[in-house]
């Protein structure tokens, strides 16, 4: 059994029904689809309660969109944190890559949410893009306060090392299948075995052998496969391991 820790199925192409029909037929058992900004919050939110038995959401303000925090997305988010279907605070953290919202606003959001998965001890979902110091400094802000799961890890085995001494996981995405991302494949090889996850952050980032084709969370198989490959395990050994890694860290998900 698998599950897609990080999915956005509002902007799946082939339509919800279809991909979660394809996911099941792949050993995809749940999906957590994301929330990113105030807009798609009700939109998750009313897929997960449509499919109960196969997903589950988040709720949060990507830092792409961080400027636009505000106290009424607070509340709504509030509102809702403490139903079934709403697993994570997520998806959350710092981007300088594209530096959609100003260091400044990100690092406020940032904070904001962190403390509200602190007050509601929710698990949190975090997105880091060349922002590795300062998001470190936060994690340490919120060390023993927050857990949670540095998704679509794509950083430095420097991150790596201090995301988990603050008792954060680490999430894999199809990228670890890329020609170019042997560094990323090291960092796989040594993360405990209890404290990692794969992912398809769909649609985005299809693995190989699915390359140029939109990603969908039946493909997370193929990132598991290269993950185990590269950590040298059985592919159902992986599956166990993820399974149970996503149960403990996600106490409110149904698997």
């Amino acid at each position: 059994m698998w599950v897609d820790i990080h999915t956005h199925l509002e902007m799946l192409e082939e339509g919800v029904e279809a991909a979660l029909k394809l996911a099941k037929e792949k050993g995809v058992q749940r999906v957590i689809t994301i929330g990113t900004e105030a807009a798609d919050h009700p939109i998750v939110f009313d897929l997960a309660k449509k499919y109960p038995d196969q997903v589950s959401c988040t709720l949060g303000v990507h830092p792409h969109h961080g400027g636009t925090w505000t106290e009424e997305i607070q509340k709504w988010i509030e509102a809702h944190i403490n139903e079934p279907e709403v697993v994570a605070v997520g998806e959350i953290g710092l981007d300088y890559y594209y530096m959609q919202s100003n260091a400044e606003a990100q690092n406020d959001s940032f904070r904001q949410q962190m403390a509200l998965a602190a007050r509601y001890k929710m698990p949190v979902e975090i997105h880091t893009r060349d922002a590795e110091k300062d998001t470190v400094e936060i994690l340490k802000e919120f060390k023993s306060q927050v857990t949670g799961v540095i998704h679509c890890f794509t950083g430095t085995a420097w991150l790596a090392k201090e995301a988990l001494d603050c008792g954060f996981n680490i999430s894999f995405s199809g990228v670890v299948t890329f020609k170019n991302a042997q560094e990323l494949r090291d960092i796989c090889k040594w993360v405990p075995s209890d404290r990692i996850h794969v992912e398809t952050d769909a649609p985005f980032l299809a693995p190989i052998p699915m390359r140029g084709r939109k990603n969908t969370p039946a493909f997370v198989v193929h990132t598991a496969e290269k993950v185990a490959e590269v950590r040298g395990v059985p592919l159902e050994l992986l599956a166990q391991q993820t399974t149970e890694n996503t149960r403990q860290l996600f106490p409110k998900l149904k698997i």
